[in-house]
């Protein structure tokens, strides 16, 4: 698929949302309404279902969101169709999702045994590291699909549907921001993160990365995370049972990686406490100016008012409290822990694999290193070299990015065990 240039894609998004304005002026469509209310009704006509579950705030959170959407974001008309779309589907999965636990209350007994977290920031090689690891088969991972669309629409377990609408989620964004195929290659069966479980619980830098939300944010940063975690393991035990049957994850340690797993590490090794941590550096200078381009290049899709500076500054922000964060709970966490640099990987990723697989206590086999170089060669995963970005891009130099997340290089604590 050929690119299209950001000058033309944004052309046709502005036409996009000039045929919906039109369409809403003349009653042709109603105009979506990003109001909780609005949201929950919208979701229970589409599945049927009244519940949609309690305990882990997600009520407030809803509302700090559809505040934030209407009061900050400054959406276009294309952008509130978005905000409104995913808002419903993820409403709409929480009310299948608790719908099937009451049906199947073994489900929250499935085993997660000794998952394996690779942890870092945004744009920090995690994707690559998951993927590697991913290539194992003695390893269980999320796959693409099952993030997105963590439970079918059919009430019968073996009618899947998530696929399809995986499909066609991914080919519409793929249409509306073609740059997300470079920025960010998958693909359905990909290993990916697990994103879309903390969209059921209306949680997560998801919405932040695609919207102008501080509020939220703030909000988001500030509350107790411990009940959002529980909820999430859940979700994934939910994964891991519509799968049996048709493969085995009960027995083989699961890789997670989320790159806000490290605004909230404390809380991901409460719901997780024999989690065992791969732990990515990269200079802080790359990942904000990669984290700012990925966000810039969200943000424009659904807003015509889109401020590079404000990213910049506000991903500064997100990268140094998530630093100061995850570095205070790995030296907390009585966990397995190794360090792995974003460059070792580029210049030795064998040697790197294997000081994983040595604090993992697993052979680095033949057929897995085959597995992870048939990766690194294909042609979806050399599409990131494409990605383009610089710091001053975003009104930044790396001086200053640098004293903004000052420390965050430095050995993390004594207290870090640290394997390899």
């Amino acid at each position: 698929m050929e690119l299209v240039a950001p000058a033309a894609q944004h052309r046709r998004n502005a036409r996009v949302s000039e045929l919906l304005e039109k369409a809403w002026s003349r009653g042709w469509l109603s105009r979506p309404v990003l109001e909780p209310d609005h949201l929950i009704a919208a979701a229970r006509a589409r599945t049927g279902l009244q519940e949609l579950g309690s305990g882990s705030g997600w009520e407030e959170r809803l509302e700090r969101l559809t505040q934030a959407l209407r009061e900050e974001a400054a959406l276009s008309p294309l952008g509130t169709v978005i905000a409104y779309g995913q808002l419903v589907a993820a409403l709409a999965d929480r009310a299948r999702v608790h719908a099937l636990w009451r049906r199947h209350p073994e489900i929250l007994e499935q085993p997660i045994l000794r998952p394996i977290i690779v942890l870092g920031q945004m744009r920090s090689g995690s994707t690559r590291m998951q993927r590697l690891l991913a290539c194992d088969p003695r390893l269980a991972h999320t796959r693409f699909f099952e993030s997105w669309n963590p439970v079918p629409i059919a009430r019968r377990r073996w009618l899947d549907d998530r696929r399809v609408r995986a499909w066609i989620g991914l080919r519409c964004a793929e249409w509306l921001n073609p740059e997300f195929r470079i920025i960010h290659p998958t693909a359905l069966e990909a290993a990916d993160e697990e994103i879309g479980l903390h969209n059921v619980s209306i949680f997560g830098a998801a919405f932040e990365a695609q919207w102008r939300i501080p509020s939220f944010a703030a909000a988001s940063e500030a509350m107790d995370t411990r009940p959002v975690y529980a909820e999430f393991k859940r979700l994934l035990q939910t994964v891991a049972w519509l799968g049996k049957g048709r493969e085995d994850r009960e027995h083989r340690p699961w890789v997670l990686k989320l790159p806000q797993f490290a605004q909230d590490l404390d809380s991901l090794l409460e719901a997780f406490p024999d989690a065992r941590l791969v732990c990515l550096d990269r200079p802080a200078s790359a990942v904000v100016a990669s984290s700012a381009s990925l966000v810039h290049s969200q943000m424009r899709v659904q807003s015509d008012h889109v401020d590079r500076h404000w990213i910049g500054a506000e991903w500064v922000r997100k990268v140094a409290l998530r630093e100061r964060r995850m570095r205070a709970a790995r030296a907390a966490a009585d966990v397995p822990q190794v360090d792995v640099g974003f460059d070792g990987i580029g210049e030795d990723w064998e040697r790197e694999m294997q000081r994983v697989y040595r604090m993992l206590d697993l052979p680095l086999t033949e057929e897995v290193r085959s597995r992870m170089q048939r990766y690194l060669d294909q042609r979806r995963h050399r599409r990131l070299a494409g990605h383009r970005y610089a710091l001053g891009d975003f009104g930044l130099s790396e001086a200053e990015v640098e004293r903004a997340v000052r420390g965050a290089h430095s050995p993390v604590s004594e207290k870090l065990e640290v394997l390899g």
